[in-house]
């Protein structure tokens, strides 16, 4: 395998490695505000549960 080609797969794989790292971590965020709405904080508020 050429050089050229090695490191354009190897920046390929990288890239891929941080999307699918990001895109995990966005649906892990919006996954756990949808389950429990009621407690994000809304400008300092206390939660609106104890369990929160």
């Amino acid at each position: 395998m050429k050089p050229a080609v090695q490191k354009r797969l190897a920046i390929s794989a990288a890239l891929a490695a941080v999307l699918l790292f990001l895109g995990a971590n966005a649906h892990l965020l919006a996954v756990a505000l949808q389950s429990q709405p009621d407690c994000r904080e809304t400008a300092g508020a206390m939660p609106a549960r104890r369990s929160c």
